[in-house]
């Protein structure tokens, strides 16, 4: 990805970006938040005027996204948001990068989805707040220097599974089906339940979905600096409410999101139930270490600084244990906001935190008009989002190679969806 010009120096500070892992720097400098690096530097009014516009970019970009990956993950859309504001906050106030954003990410869909069958809510946010705890364990003991040796073959063909699942996840509401019973999970059960129930396709919910993604391309191809996503699912809510259109919304089927967020409260928690999460936990922790770590990594190669990978960690871990605790869900760094944030001229940390505030305004001014957000529209979202996932020419490329990595790409790519993702 080629480097993108920023509002930042090029010039990098003794105390911060120099102090990266490896090096002959102190242990306190190698877990010394970006956000103190920013704040020594200076930080004055023409910063914060920047970080402001980045955080209100970010914040209107991960509004839906939010969202909808919760929706697709079997919670709450407010679930979505309290991660994203909570989450998101701690990510960019206690982590080893300067730009990166927290929040709800599309790689965990099947995961969250996966351990609320199984073990409820509760059980998720037990999970989520146990991931933490290793991230914290695996930052302190300097493991996120390892990330690295991960083959690039693996990721891709994870991310390009995952990006099939999301987009099979959203076909019910995509085109409005009504299923006689739960639906199923694995693909090969759900593509045939899917397809029976063809013939109670609602009309309308799929002439949504087919508008959003189309305002969403028309869009990002023709005023890419425009909010895209946010620009369809609100115009889907008006002409929802508008013209009362026969399709599934926020409202009917969440009741809305409540105006504010919650009280941190513990979930239940027993020796019995931390065995029975843990393997979700596990999970949660090393996806969201190679995510997290990815995006940082992508938003070095955007800007040349350098970012401090295990206090990246540490502050995921801080993070995850939080949104658990305001009852969201497990909470990453994220490529796509990261890199926004980058290119809307954000200097550091506090674009990312102020995105959160920026999101959690939202939520105390504009919760009742989330109630019109057809489901439709959502699902438009996480397919642009999916086929965003499937990174198309390194997935050719990788085929088109003679030294195992097309063997290791697809091992991966079919055994993340035929299989079992864990």
């Amino acid at each position: 990805m080629s480097r993108q010009a920023t509002t930042e120096p090029s010039v990098k500070t003794p105390l911060g970006d120099a102090a990266i892992e490896g090096s002959q720097h102190s242990w306190l400098n190698l877990f010394t938040p970006k956000l103190l690096t920013v704040l020594k530097e200076g930080y004055g009014l023409q910063q914060l005027r920047a970080d402001a516009i980045a955080g209100l970019t970010v914040a209107i970009v991960a509004l839906p996204l939010s969202m909808a990956i919760a929706i697709a993950s079997g919670v709450s859309p407010a679930q979505g948001l309290y991660t994203a504001i909570v989450g998101g906050f701690l990510v960019s106030a206690l982590g080893g990068s300067r730009f990166q954003i927290g929040g709800p990410a599309g790689a965990f869909i099947v995961l969250v989805g996966t351990t609320v069958q199984v073990h409820g809510v509760d059980g998720l946010i037990l999970a989520t707040i146990i991931s933490g705890v290793i991230l914290v364990l695996a930052g302190v003991l300097r493991l996120g220097t390892y990330v690295k040796f991960i083959p690039y073959p693996v990721t891709v063909g994870f991310t390009a599974g995952i990006g099939v699942i999301i987009f099979t996840s959203q076909l019910k509401d995509l085109f409005g089906l009504t299923l006689a019973g739960p639906e199923p999970g694995p693909l090969l059960m759900k593509v045939p339940v899917l397809w029976s129930n063809l013939p109670s396709i609602n009309p309308t919910a799929a002439a949504v979905s087919i508008a959003t993604i189309v305002v969403i391309v028309s869009l990002s191809r023709k005023m890419p600096r425009w909010p895209g996503m946010l620009i369809a699912v609100v115009a889907g809510a008006a002409v929802t409410a508008i013209f009362n259109l026969p399709v599934a919304t926020i409202g009917t089927r969440f009741g809305g999101i409540p105006a504010s967020l919650p009280l941190p409260v513990l979930p239940e928690i027993s020796l019995a139930k931390i065995q029975a999460v843990l393997p979700s936990a596990a999970a949660f922790a090393l996806l969201g270490s190679i995510e997290s770590l990815l995006s940082a990594v992508v938003a070095d190669s955007m800007t040349g600084r350098r970012h401090r990978s295990n206090c990246e960690l540490v502050g995921q871990g801080i993070s995850n244990i939080a949104s658990g605790l305001f009852s969201g869900f497990c909470v990453t760094g994220t490529i796509a906001r990261t890199a926004t944030n980058i290119r809307s001229g954000a200097h550091g940390p506090i674009a990312g935190m102020l995105h959160s505030v920026f999101m959690l305004l939202f939520v105390i001014l504009a919760a009742p008009l989330a109630t019109f957000i057809p489901l439709a529209s959502l699902a438009g979202v996480l397919v642009v989002v999916a086929w965003a996932m499937f990174e198309r020419h390194a997935f050719a490329s990788l085929l088109r190679s003679s030294n195992g990595d097309a063997a290791v790409l697809l091992v991966t790519f079919l055994l993340t969806f035929f299989r079992d993702l864990t």
